[in-house]
């Protein structure tokens, strides 16, 4: 038997096959996933990270560092906030800077996180990036830690009605291997329809470890949908009452078709 050479970065590194890594690095993995998936399709992206540690999600922050020359590599940058709104502040940041002139980017990838108590602190900032939108080469993603059993905190809790309150899909992965596949599918949703999109991430998933297989490459569906000739992304200026009715009207039956085929009965 001959025995190939293996590293700690092949969680990261490793284009095909199955590897093994926790809940957090699944996250860091994602990142790296979706600016190589960017650079495949000829994509001038940048990715950014901000949020608050918080138990179950307090361990992405390090290994955010601990990846920290693989981000540099690919395009990401990781700052982490000072609060939750700040962070989310800063996300919904990057989402505008196609506006300016000459960008060294076309878009950029936001992904801000939070243990659930953070959701509720950064609501406010949430919902105002929610109702401003995603850009087109872009999208925002916004996992939440959920501690449903009170294991590190006062009480249970679960955010995903906090974002239906911010007028945004919400993605629940299931084990490790679908915080990559959601993550993924999620910044394609948040692209295609302008809207901000959360990932819920239970405890039980957050804290596990598990062998997964590498994803493969794919083209995410762009059904057709009636959009109005000024798109779903975000704009400014933009008039308060034409931002709320954009999310409600435009972005969430948008965010239907992108995840429901034609053929699928209406949720």
């Amino acid at each position: 038997m001959n025995a190939r050479p293996v590293s700690l970065d092949d969680k990261y590194r490793q284009a095909g096959g199955e590897i093994y890594l926790s809940g957090m690095q699944a996250l860091v993995r994602l990142l790296l996933e979706q600016a190589r998936h960017d650079r495949a399709q000829g994509l001038a992206t940048g990715g950014f990270v901000s949020g608050y540690r918080g138990s179950p999600i307090g361990g992405f922050d390090r290994e955010l560092w601990r990846a920290q020359a693989l981000l540099d590599e690919h395009g990401i940058r990781f700052s982490p906030g000072l609060n939750e709104e700040l962070a989310a502040t800063a996300c919904w940041g990057t989402q505008q800077v196609p506006m300016f002139p000459q960008p060294r980017v076309a878009g950029v990838f936001a992904l801000w996180y939070a243990k659930n108590p953070g959701v509720d602190r950064a609501m406010d900032a949430i919902k105002h990036g929610s109702h401003a939108g995603s850009s087109p080469l872009g999208g925002v993603l916004v996992v939440a830690g959920d501690d449903h059993l009170a294991k590190s905190s006062a009480f249970g809790h679960q955010s995903e009605y906090e974002f239906v309150d911010c007028l945004m899909p919400v993605l629940a992965p299931a084990d490790i291997a679908e915080i990559i596949e959601y993550g993924l599918a999620g910044w394609a949703l948040s692209r295609y329809s302008g809207a901000w999109t959360g990932l819920k991430l239970a405890g039980s998933i957050c804290e596990s470890s598990a062998t997964v297989g590498v994803p493969a490459p794919r083209d995410w569906p762009r059904p057709a949908f009636a959009f109005p000739p000024d798109g779903p992304h975000l704009r400014w200026p933009d008039d308060p009452a034409a931002m709320e009715q954009r999310a409600k009207s435009v972005r969430l039956p948008a965010a239907q078709a992108f995840v429901l085929p034609p053929s699928s009965p209406q949720a």
